[in-house]
Order: C-alpha cells, then structure tokens, then sequence
C-alpha cells in the first residue's frame, strides 16, 4: 500500500509541477498588421496622403498629412516605406521610412526616384529601387541607409516596379521594348531574372488580338510574388477588363484568380504568411476605388473601405511594433 500512496503522491507532484511551469510558459507572440494604403484626399491641389487602418478596417487614419504627393509602396516587417515631394517640388520624389503610427520620416534616399514599386529582401535590410530616369536606366539594390549596392540594368527601354522571389534569389519587373507608354508598340509584359541581373527572360506575353488596353492600362501591371505558393500575380486589362493574373516563375499555369468577380481589379498585395490577399477595386466607370480583403484559403471577400474618398488604392501589410 506504501508503494501506491508513493506513487500517487509522485503522480500529484508530476502534475503540480506541470501546471506551474504551462503557468510559467510565455505564449507566442503573433504578428499583428496594419494595412497602409494611398488616399487622393485633396483633388485640388493634388494632394495625396498615406493612410491606414486596421485588417478589418478599422481604425483609418491619415499619417502622412503633408502638402503634395505621400506614396507607399513597400512594406517590410514594421518599416514603411514611402516615396514622398515633401522637401523639394511637386513630384519630385526620394524615399522615406516610417512605420504604421507615421510616427518619424527618415530619409533613405538621396537620389531622386521614379513612381515605382519598391521590392524588399533579407528581413527588409535591402531593398530594391528605381531611380528617376534622369538619375538612369536601372534598378538599384539599395541598404536600409540608402548606400547603393549594386546596380542592374537589363536591357529594356522602359523597366519598373521590381519585386524580389521571397527567397531573394530572383527579380520580377515590368518592362518594355519602348520607352513611353504613348509610343507606337508600347506593351509592358512581366520580366523575371536573377538577382545579379543575368539570365534576364521575358515571363509574360499579352495576347496579340486583345485591343482594349488602352495607353494608360496594364497590359501587365505590377508584380507580386506569392510568400508560400510558387506564383506571381499581377492585373492585366484583357477583354475590357482589369482581373488579377497568375504565372508560375518558369512562365507556365497563367490563370485569372477571381473570373467570377464583376468588380475590377488593380493593385494588390499579399499578407506575409500569404494567407490574405488586398487589392485595389473599382467599377467599370472608375467612380469609386475600395480595397477588398480576401481570405485566400476560403476565398471570402469584404470591401473594408467607405466612401470619404473616391481614391483608396495599392495597399500594403505594416507589422505594429
């Protein structure tokens, strides 16, 4: 009988200790996000502010507030970036970092930039820019200070908005074999190459019979790469309407993600864990932009935008600090 009150006590002391040290346990901290995004908030003047807001919606606010054009189109971790006018003329952009309460600007870049995405790398410690095309025809890999590391320069005319493959291995831009979107036989397609600029090839190709892109469409628009799943989405205006395109890296499995979806679709990014999906909606006549939020696993949809503003566009994922 000794043996068995021994082991129950060992028992109670096992399952004492248990409790204590679950009690002791620090629970995973999970990431939570903000969504930024980009408001005409003054038609005037031409007044353009970053805003944000939380997943569901909430929350909106203006962290921008300043005279001229505030852009985002990069998020990387808890750091936001954003080109910006404020310290020179209207439209003249260089780059700036803040996070999701714009609570400071610090300046990244000297050199003036092009209206571009921006793509990041390395937990965001490098990032990649394009320069204005008076400062020259590339792409510059860039650190957190600005410092350029490396300068690329495939050979386009026109190249814009790159994007890193999550393992920074590879970039994806938009390129074209004429220099202006005006000029006679300007079509922007997807490029992909490696990260030092070699084995440069064309990704996507536009069909030849299609017209209703107009000079001022996509015919491929900005690319991102899907965190988890081997893709590169981007909107294309085909069949007289912008959708959201699919393409596997090697060029293969082109699909349209939302057929079904009467609204069109512009600017989009994913979450980091690549479980959401945000994009930039509008109607056929263009009279009001929302951003829509969708669960990419149940494919469930919520326009999570009122309508204060008529131009609600190109949302990004911040991390909260």
């Amino acid at each position: 009988m000794k043996y068995v009150i021994t082991s129950i006590i060992g028992l109670l002391f096992i399952n004492c200790a248990d409790k204590k040290n679950d009690q002791n346990t620090i629970p995973e901290k999970k990431d939570v996000y903000k969504i930024a995004y980009n408001v005409l908030s003054d038609t005037a003047i031409d007044n353009y502010d970053v805003f944000v807001m939380d997943m569901d919606g909430g929350n909106s606010k203006n962290i921008t507030k300043f005279d001229g054009v505030e852009w985002t189109y990069n998020a990387a971790g808890s750091d936001l970036y954003v080109i910006s006018d404020k310290d020179t003329i209207h439209r003249i952009y260089f780059l700036y970092r803040t996070d999701s309460e714009g609570s400071e600007y610090e300046k990244v870049s000297n050199f003036r930039l092009a209206d571009s995405w921006i793509g990041s790398r390395y937990d965001g410690n490098e990032l990649i820019v394009r320069p204005h095309r008076t400062v020259d025809t590339a792409f510059y890999i860039i650190d957190r200070k600005g410092k350029i590391l490396k300068k690329l320069k495939p050979a386009l005319a026109y190249l814009n908005d790159p994007h890193f493959s999550p393992d920074g291995s590879q970039i994806v831009f938009r390129g074209a074999d004429k220099p202006f979107k005006k000029d006679v036989g300007y079509v922007d397609e997807l490029y992909l190459m490696n990260a030092d600029g070699s084995e440069l090839k064309q990704l996507t190709h536009y069909p030849v019979t299609d017209t209703t892109a107009k000079w001022y469409n996509y015919h491929a628009g900005p690319p991102r790469w899907h965190p988890t799943e081997n893709f590169i989405s981007y909107n294309s205006k085909q069949g007289g309407k912008s959708s959201l395109f699919a393409i596997a890296p090697d060029g293969s499995g082109k699909r349209e993600l939302f057929p079904q979806d009467s609204l069109h679709q512009g600017w989009h990014e994913w979450s980091p864990d690549g479980k959401w999906l945000a994009i930039e909606v509008f109607d056929s006549n263009g009279k009001q932009y929302h951003l829509q939020l969708v669960n990419w696993e149940t494919k469930e949809a919520k326009i999570i935008t009122g309508t204060d503003y008529r131009f609600q566009q190109a949302p990004v994922f911040v991390k909260v600090d």
